[in-house]
Order: structure tokens, then sequence, then C-alpha cells
């Protein structure tokens, strides 16, 4: 039997696979009372280090209301410090408390853990493939959307 290979089944597939990894992702994080965007925050800090809020947001796809709310929610639990820019005052700079710090390296070692374990039936040279698949489609469709 031929399989479809539709670009609306493609993307079905692909809708699919996402909605399975994200709620297995949430795993990782959802017994901490951290939400989706909160842990994305805390991770590109821990990786990236202190930015400015205007400069996250943009790398964890949330808008600039989106970002501030969840940079003002991470500071009232202590997981953040944000301070005024040296250079100009009009900017905010977003840092990991030790305490946020200490909770999404443990958190972040789990959801690696958990990732690890989802793409275990991959090999490496599949997951490379895959990977470049899908960097080939995102591009195509961020390059549609200028033109």
């Amino acid at each position: 039997m031929k399989q479809d290979t539709r670009g609306v089944h493609v993307w079905l597939i692909v809708i699919k696979t996402f909605q399975a990894l994200m709620a297995r992702a949430s795993e990782s994080f959802g017994s901490t009372g951290l939400g989706e965007s909160d842990f994305r925050v805390l991770e590109v800090l821990l990786h990236k280090g202190p930015m400015p809020v205007n400069t996250i947001g943009p790398k964890v796809y949330l808008t600039p209301g989106s970002i501030s709310v969840a940079v003002d929610r991470l500071y009232h639990k202590g997981f953040v410090s944000r301070v005024d820019s040296s250079g100009d005052r009009r900017i905010r700079i977003v840092a990991l408390t030790p305490e946020g710090k200490k909770l999404i390296t443990r958190v972040f070692r789990t959801h690696e853990a958990n990732m690890e374990r989802l793409m275990s039936p991959l090999s490496d040279n599949e997951r490379v493939q895959l990977m470049n698949l899908l960097k080939k489609v995102g591009k195509h469709a961020a390059d549609l959307s200028k033109s």
C-alpha cells in the first residue's frame, strides 16, 4: 500500500509528533510549577547567560508582552533578577538567581534525559537526517513568508 506523501499528511504527522513530544517534555518541569514558557526562559538564561528582556523573547518565541509577563512571574518567584543596563537605562538585564540556577539545572538535567529517551529509537545518522530535513522545511517556510 502506497504511503500518503501529500504535504497536508506530512504536516499532520509533524503536528501529532510535536504534541506527543511536548506532552512528554512537560513531564520534565510540570511538577516544579513551571509552565512551558517559564522553562524556556530559564533554559535560555542557563545556556546563554544574562541578557536583555527584549533579546530573550525572540529566542523563546514569546511576544514582547508575553516575555514581560513571564519575566515578572519568574522574578516574583525569585528565579531571576532584573537590573537596569549600565549603558542604557531603557534596557533591563535578566539573569538567573542562585535559586533559579539550581532549579533549572536540575530540571534541565531531567529534561535532557527525557528527550534522549524519546529519541532513542533513532540512530545517530537518523537523528542528523531528521534534524536536516526539519531545518530544510522550516527554512523554506520562513523564506516563503518573506515573499
